[in-house]
């Protein structure tokens, strides 16, 4: 559960389930009508439902209930992020760790430091200098 970003919002509680099926079974379980039937005092009712993929939460605004740009406009996106990361890679990395390390470890360094320049790096800066064209027509 999240806390509302002010008095008087509404609280948002937040599910995972390993596939589609598993949430659908949740979603129409007995338990689960039992316990929103058992919230003694609070009311609760479904304002909204989101469902997230993972890579939505690149492109989220802090405290937004907005919901993601479409699919192809994220994986357009992400491209563009990841184009030149792995450019950079293939020309600095790659030559010398291929002589220096195993191919397994090779590989665990590099997808280590693309993973963690994509999400801290790449990724907020692409989102900020794309946000005006990802946020029209959001459907």
């Amino acid at each position: 559960m999240f806390r509302p970003s002010a008095d008087g919002n509404p609280w948002f509680l937040v599910h995972r389930f390993r596939d589609a099926a598993a949430c659908r079974t949740w979603q129409e379980s007995p338990e689960r009508a039992a316990w929103f039937d058992h919230c003694e005092g609070h009311h609760h009712t479904e304002i909204a439902r989101r469902e997230l993929t993972g890579m939505e939460t690149w492109f989220a605004k802090p405290g937004s209930v907005e919901p993601a740009p479409p699919r192809w406009k994220m994986a357009i996106s992400s491209s563009l992020a990841v184009y030149p990361i792995s450019l950079a890679a293939n020309v600095t990395f790659v030559p010398p760790l291929a002589t220096a390390l195993p191919l397994l470890l090779n590989t665990a360094v590099i997808s280590a430091v693309l993973s963690i320049t994509m999400t801290y790096v790449a990724m907020p800066a692409v989102s900020r200098l794309l946000r005006g064209w990802l946020g029209r027509n959001r459907a």
